[in-house]
């Protein structure tokens, strides 16, 4: 799961030694944090959020065979 979100963030920034993902199981499902540069924020939010829930959708629907819940937090 890391890896697929790992994977399509690499592909949306320039700093690519600077992500950094945590993942955090609960009884709710799975947090995965997220941690870019400062600088490549905002090629991660995108305009409106658009890009940021996008990768949740996909996310998602990545996780929904194994009937886990995701959240994905981005943090500066």
């Amino acid at each position: 799961m890391e890896e697929i979100l790992k994977t399509i963030i690499e592909s949306l920034v320039d700093q690519k030694d600077q992500i950094q993902i945590t993942r955090v199981d609960d009884e709710k499902g799975v947090l995965l944090k997220v941690k870019v540069a400062e600088s490549d924020m905002g090629k991660i939010i995108g305009r409106q959020g658009r890009i940021a829930k996008a990768i949740r959708t996909v996310m998602k629907a990545v996780t929904s065979k194994e009937h886990k819940k995701v959240g994905i937090i981005f943090e500066e």
